[in-house]
């Protein structure tokens, strides 16, 4: 995908040399103190050149988060592969748990950073590309409620809502836990997926056709969602 692409020719090389520079940018300054000159300066090209792929530095950014989501799509789709309950909801929220971890600026578009992301912490939210991705998972929730693979004494829009408190609460509560609790982060990742199993799931044997349509399931929304992000992806950086 957005890797893969970068020997596909020198104006996409240059393209993510540039985001790459304003990735490492944005990390340390943030957003509001990001300008295209610090870009420019520390991606090794001229100003002008920028301007040659995004006509704004609104669009690079933008640029920028398609593609942390589609690099965080591919490791998703490659940790699902080698565990066999990845595809359940216990099994994907530590996988993207354990992913944000490593990765700060995927870490701040989910928890709509405004210190690093400033506006576009919540403009992201707003397109119909997350749309699309929201319907993609309510319609991956509903299959695992028909094979029993989450309760359904609660409504679909609850489970989206509890799944979303549990995920976003953990990485909320991090800063504010004392050193007494140095908890690796793969505890917390297991944490985060036994709290998604006692809350939301039935506390039953999974049988491996059930687990097999869940993957499969899985993986069409992880597919269409990657597809579409690459052609979103492709578009940003062709300006």
């Amino acid at each position: 995908m957005a890797r893969q692409s970068r020997g596909a020719g020198t104006r996409q090389e240059r393209a993510h040399r540039i985001l790459d520079a304003a990735s490492a940018l944005i990390q340390r300054w943030g957003y509001n103190k990001t300008t295209i000159d610090d870009i420019a300066r520390q991606a090794g090209v001229a100003k002008g050149t920028i301007y040659l792929h995004w006509k704004t530095r609104e669009e690079l950014f933008s640029a920028l988060l398609t593609r942390e989501k589609l690099e965080m799509g591919m490791e998703i789709r490659r940790s699902i592969e080698d565990d066999p309950e990845g595809a359940t909801l216990r099994g994907m929220i530590k996988h993207m748990a354990l992913i944000l971890m490593k990765r700060p600026l995927l870490k701040a578009i989910f928890l709509h950073d405004m210190e690093m992301l400033g506006k576009l912490a919540h403009e992201r939210y707003s397109t119909e590309a997350h749309q699309q991705r929201l319907r993609g998972f309510n319609a991956y929730l509903e299959l695992l409620r028909e094979h029993n693979l989450v309760r359904k004494d609660l409504s679909l829009q609850a489970q989206v809502y509890i799944f979303s408190a549990i995920f976003t609460g953990f990485f909320l509560a991090q800063p504010f836990m004392a050193e007494d609790y140095p908890l690796s982060d793969e505890e917390i990742a297991d944490l985060m997926a036994e709290t998604v199993h006692m809350t939301l799931e039935p506390d039953h044997e999974i049988s491996p056709d059930s687990l097999q349509a869940a993957s499969d399931m899985f993986r069409r929304y992880l597919d269409h969602s990657m597809e579409a992000a690459q052609e979103q992806f492709q578009q940003e950086i062709d300006g």
